[in-house]
């Protein structure tokens, strides 16, 4: 049978390929450790798992409405009013099946034929795959690394064209992990308003910041922005419940009720049980996710330290998120390897410790490791890193 055009194109995903090929070798019996992992280490807080299993007890195991339940999108307007100080109304926030869920769908109801959508470097992998799905056109525009992997106004101006619909920003970055400062967002929001360009402005880390450092949505810096912005956020990385399926979007009423329609007609609506356990994530306790960040922050500053001692290693310390994204590009050069990627593989075979290529995110000379794993393992994960690059550099 012949396939569809549309999927022709598609690149699967490097973060699973690696993690696939991890668990391939674990099973025959190899002490594998993976650092490509992209969800927290710890188990859902208990007072979430309690209120899924009472909604179940008293029967809220029924449909639900497509775009989520009134009494969670209270919660989620709550949670911008005091986290962010914006005000949002029910018709502005659509409850997905996770962000990436809140993502396709909104590429699909905002983007035609040809419509442009500027991508900076490093991206997140879904990010390009879902905007060709949906008819478009990714324009990618580097970050570079001696700019904190950030775009510049400048480099924003040179990418537009008369066929750009939307910029996308992920601040902290996956896979990054830098931060947006509130003025480097300001100059990036006032170019998009004056081109009428749909800011996207992916907020799914924004719990997890580090040092001085805070978090700022280019939707509180003005009405005008608010307006043109739709915050892609969810419950999956700061409430530790990736595998429940809870994002959601909020921005203009218009595009919220064309997502509220398409999903009607594809996933009918969110699972009501997990909506029920993100509704106790939110009014429950926060204790937990404070908890969880200051793990990430211990094992970011003892790992990052120990990483920039390897060999052929760089780092532009991360802000946010729980992933570091060292330059190996010296390194593979040191070892004996033409690509970065030729690295990776060499690097699972041989030291039996998986890290996700560059190369799936846009960047082509840097690997990224997950901090969301014990440090213990994260400790032994960068000795044998080491170890690796001592045996090939004194071979």
């Amino acid at each position: 049978m012949k396939l569809a055009k549309r999927v022709s194109s598609l690149t699967p995903s490097t973060t699973l390929a690696i993690t696939a090929k991890a668990k391939e070798l674990k099973a025959a019996g190899y002490d594998v450790i993976g650092l490509g992992a992209g969800e927290p280490d710890f188990n859902t807080p208990q007072h979430i798992i309690d209120a899924a299993v009472k909604a179940m007890n008293e029967g809220h195991t029924k449909y639900t409405p497509s775009g989520g339940l009134p009494s969670l999108k209270a919660e989620i307007i709550k949670k911008f009013q005091e986290d962010q100080q914006l005000t949002y109304e029910s018709s502005e926030i659509i409850v997905c099946i996770g962000a990436k869920h809140a993502l396709y769908t909104l590429f699909q109801v905002i983007l035609d034929e040809g419509d442009e959508v500027i991508i900076p470097t490093p991206y997140w992998v879904s990010y390009p795959e879902q905007v060709k799905l949906a008819g478009g056109v990714p324009v990618y525009v580097e970050g570079r690394e001696e700019n904190e992997f950030k775009i510049t106004p400048e480099q924003l101006k040179a990418a537009i064209t008369e066929r750009t619909k939307a910029l996308i920003v992920n601040s902290p970055s996956n896979p990054t992990g830098m931060i947006y400062t509130e003025e480097e967002l300001k100059a990036l929001g006032d170019i998009c308003l004056q081109h009428d360009i749909l800011i996207i402005s992916d907020e799914i880390y924004e719990k997890l910041i580090y040092g001085n450092h805070r978090h700022v949505s280019i939707a509180q810096l003005s009405p005008e922005l608010k307006a043109q912005t739709i915050i892609i956020n969810g419950v999956s990385k700061s409430h530790s419940m990736t595998g429940w399926r809870i994002g959601y979007a909020a921005g203009n009423k218009e595009i919220i009720r064309a997502m509220t329609d398409l999903a009607s007609h594809s996933t009918s609506n969110p699972t009501s049980i997990a909506q029920y356990a993100a509704i106790a994530a939110y009014s429950g306790p926060q204790e937990p996710v404070e908890e969880m960040r200051q793990a990430f922050e211990e094992r970011l500053n003892i790992i990052y330290e120990k990483l920039i001692r390897i060999p052929g290693f760089t780092c532009v310390k991360p802000q946010g998120a729980f992933y570091l994204f060292p330059n190996a590009r010296e390194a593979a050069n040191m070892a004996g390897y033409h690509t970065v990627d030729e690295f990776v593989e060499a690097l699972l075979e041989e030291a039996k410790v998986a890290l996700v290529p560059g190369s799936g995110f846009g960047a082509p000379d840097n690997v990224r490791l997950s901090y969301a794993t014990s440090l213990e393992l994260l400790e032994e994960a960068v000795e044998r890193m080491k170890q690796f690059m001592e045996q090939k550099i004194n071979r």
